[in-house]
């Protein structure tokens, strides 16, 4: 797997209105088959990062190394729960939600329910090994074990002796990284290295799972060191970032941010191939924006309920865990919490740079979120009832229409998509045939 996680491995729309519905569907990071998580809490200078890996291999063949701005001791990293993460992307992941028509003949109030690894390297602690990093320009600057990881901390003078060294304990760095490499030691960053030790994991048989690592350091920088993670990728990958602040939204400074498309109806349809869509739509976001944007799916103060909530709400605790410790309050809401969720599809091409972020003072409510609206499938034989129908005819080529111009797909297609309804039975563009409601008891193929 050669994402933003495992490359560094190898080295290192609209306002938010009360929107309410039954909560149905969501695109979470599950999505995607090449998806990195981090989720960075940032106060001030103090930032923690929590990174999560999809790598798929041997536990002993991952190691990683990420671009640090100082020493980071040993009390400034930590394992957490995988469950963590997951909570976090549940809760901000776009949503689908749907509506049921009442019946026009009988109004009456609506309620909405609607990496390979090194070899056995010397042993670290041994002045041969000291003094032949020493001589590659590499300084170790800090050593320690955090349960099932060993790390160091590494400076280094010049590129070409960072990359001798590395090839020397058996991380296999691609020549084309020489470049990145030095721009990071141009800018005095150190190199965070972690490698797991397999003796001390916890495994369920030949079943290991590698938990996230956690990093904690201060920094008048705020952003994502990620050009490490195209130097060997074989194509786009997907970055999903979840930032807590305690403030407002955060974007990026030196590309786009872009709001993904919200509270659009869409036709039924779009309920049973919701990954579908949503993956589609996220593509032709990406190409509107020339390849280059960072698309913003989530932002929400966590003192205003969700709405509506694909996960249980996140508690202070959890909150703290993930390093957002100015969090504080009895309450059920979090008060000086703020989440903002973006998500980046990037290559070597169309990201040269490290993500740079800020927080700004925008805290209103946003959310990608999806609208299916069904119609009402009784007899409705009234005045009101005959307007309705032609009301609906009038909404569904709408929701066709919508489908096509987020996804790319033609309405043609669309309509394609629903050939498992009987062809006497389907609804025709334009109007006219069955009405929706009367498509309600067809079985899903």
């Amino acid at each position: 797997m050669r994402n933003l996680f495992v490359a560094l491995a190898l080295l290192f729309a609209d306002p938010a209105a009360a929107f309410c519905g039954f909560y149905v569907a969501k695109a979470d990071s599950e999505l995607y088959n090449q998806a990195s998580r981090v989720v960075l809490a940032r106060q001030g200078e103090q930032t923690v990062v929590t990174m999560a890996n999809d790598y798929k291999g041997a536990p002993e063949e991952f190691a990683m190394i990420v671009p640090v701005p100082n020493v980071i001791e040993a009390g400034a990293v930590r394992v957490v729960d995988r469950g963590l993460i997951d909570r976090v992307d549940d809760f901000t992941a776009p949503r689908l939600v749907e509506y049921f028509d009442e019946n026009p003949c009988d109004p009456s109030p609506i309620l909405d329910l609607m990496t390979r690894a090194p070899r056995a390297p010397q042993e670290k602690g041994t002045k041969k090994f000291v003094e032949e990093s020493e001589d590659l320009g590499v300084t170790i600057e800090a050593e320690y074990k955090v349960e099932e990881y060993d790390v160091l901390v590494l400076s280094a003078k010049q590129s070409e002796g960072l990359q001798k060294w590395l090839d020397q304990e058996g991380y296999r760095v691609p020549a084309s990284a020489r470049d990145t490499l030095g721009s990071y030691i141009k800018q005095g960053l150190r190199f965070f290295v972690a490698k797991v030790d397999v003796s001390r994991m916890e495994r369920d048989g030949e079943f290991a799972e590698l938990r996230p690592l956690q990093v904690e350091y201060s920094s008048p920088r705020f952003g994502l060191p990620i050009r490490l993670g195209t130097v060997n990728a074989t194509g786009p990958q997907d970055l999903l970032l979840y930032v807590l602040t305690s403030r407002g939204r955060v974007e990026t400074t030196n590309y786009r941010t872009v709001r993904i498309p919200t509270n659009r109806d869409l036709p039924e349809i779009a309920q049973y191939e919701f990954p579908d869509f949503y993956r589609a739509m996220f593509a032709e976001t990406v190409e509107k924006a020339d390849g280059a944007a960072v698309v913003t799916e989530y932002s929400w103060p966590l003192s205003i309920m969700c709405d509506p909530c694909s996960a249980d709400l996140l508690t202070v605790n959890e909150l703290n865990l993930l390093g957002a410790k100015w969090v504080r309050g009895g309450g059920k809401l979090p008060e000086a919490a703020h989440v903002t969720r973006l998500h980046a599809r990037y290559d070597a091409e169309s990201f040269p740079d490290d993500l740079k972020l800020q927080e700004t003072g925008d805290r209103e409510p946003f959310q990608g979120r999806y609208v299916i609206r069904h119609p009402y499938k009784g007899p409705a034989d009234c005045p009101q009832g005959r307007t309705y129908h032609e009301q609906v005819r009038e909404r569904q080529q709408t929701e066709v229409e919508n489908l096509a111009e987020l996804t790319g797909w033609t309405e043609d297609d669309i309509w394609q998509r629903m050939d498992w309804v009987p062809p006497e039975r389907r609804p025709r563009k334009g109007g006219g045939g069955p009405l929706p409601w009367q498509l309600m008891d067809q079985p899903l193929p």
